[in-house]
């Protein structure tokens, strides 16, 4: 186990400067207009002397080769600055602030937002789908697997659009815009991040209930399900022990892999509630052109998702005795 965990994170590596280059080149290359251009606006637009001061104050001279080994750090090996590979993302070429600073600050924030979806979406969908296995093909399982094709149908952020809107229209309610950290006052931080958990876990939760319905149905076909019952076996136990834990070997995958997307694809959920996460640093770093906020916030939700992967694969072994690594 060991071994295969050692060699799983050395093929990271590649993966990850993969990542680098194709975020470094898409924000470079690619993608119309860049910071110098925001800052100068209008009138400055027809002055090469000040769009090359402004260049050479935020760094970005020297050509696309120089910045990227200096976004990463190679180049400090040979004299240059500390980059990525030192622990150093950089500054944000407009407020000058640590990107990995703000990172660290906004990082649990959108990670707790994120978790609090998935867990409200895995308590919600396993017994649910579970439940429409159970009951095929009766009025439980039709209608489990119309709510299940409703949730999803139906945008998340649409719901949430409409929760606001109302709820102020008719009850004269609006979620709570003053955030507050779970470390100053608990009650009003739960306050804040439960209603956009909620509906973020619709999305998914809506996946998972099919997905571990049909898990169920193929695990409950199988000649070991009946070799157990013919043992006399109790059915909870058969159930439990035997048939769900293998049905849930797709089911981690899909919930490991999706996390990091759910805690990067809290962007519209951030913006809404106003929530000070990743998602809306990323789309006011995206609005304001600022390089290394972007670039640092690629490789932080890469190396989420990569970690991810091998978490899943690890848990296999616990939850399948016939899976084992060499």
């Amino acid at each position: 186990m060991q071994k295969y965990i050692v060699e799983r994170v050395l093929l990271m590596i590649p993966s990850i400067i993969v990542i680098t280059i194709l975020t470094f080149l898409l924000l470079r290359v690619f993608l119309p207009g860049d910071v110098v251009d925001l800052i100068i606006g209008q009138y400055g637009a027809n002055n090469p002397d000040l769009r090359q001061e402004i260049e050479e104050d935020l760094g970005l001279t020297g050509g696309l080769p120089k910045q990227y080994l200096e976004w990463t750090g190679v180049s400090w090996f040979w004299g240059g600055e500390t980059g990525m590979l030192q622990g150093d993302l950089g500054e944000s070429l407009l407020n000058r602030r640590s990107v990995l600073d703000e990172i660290k600050r906004r990082l649990p924030v959108s990670f707790e937002l994120g978790l609090w979806a998935q867990l409200t979406a895995i308590f919600i969908s396993v017994p649910t789908g579970v439940w429409a296995a159970l009951r095929q093909d009766q009025w439980p399982d039709y209608g489990l697997r119309s709510f299940a094709i409703l949730l999803n149908s139906v945008p998340s952020f649409w719901i949430a659009i409409l929760i606001i809107t109302f709820g102020s229209i008719w009850f004269s309610w609006a979620p709570p815009i003053d955030f507050r950290y779970l470390s100053d006052d608990p009650v009003a931080h739960l306050k804040i991040m439960l209603l956009p958990a909620l509906i973020i876990s619709l999305t998914p939760g809506g996946g998972l209930i099919r997905l571990v319905r049909t898990q169920m149905l193929e695990v409950l076909r199988q000649d070991y399900i009946r070799t157990a019952h013919a043992k006399g076996l109790s059915q909870n136990t058969v159930l439990y022990k035997h048939a769900l834990r293998n049905a849930l070997i797709p089911v981690v995958t899909v919930i490991g892999v999706s996390l990091p997307n759910i805690i990067a694809g809290t962007v519209i959920f951030e913006q809404i509630f106003v929530i000070p996460g990743m998602g809306r640093y990323l789309v006011e770093a995206v609005n304001t052109r600022d390089y290394p906020v972007i670039q640092g916030l690629n490789v932080v939700f890469a190396t989420m998702l990569l970690f991810s992967v091998l978490l899943v694969d690890i848990a296999y072994a616990y939850l399948d005795p016939r899976i084992r690594f060499r």
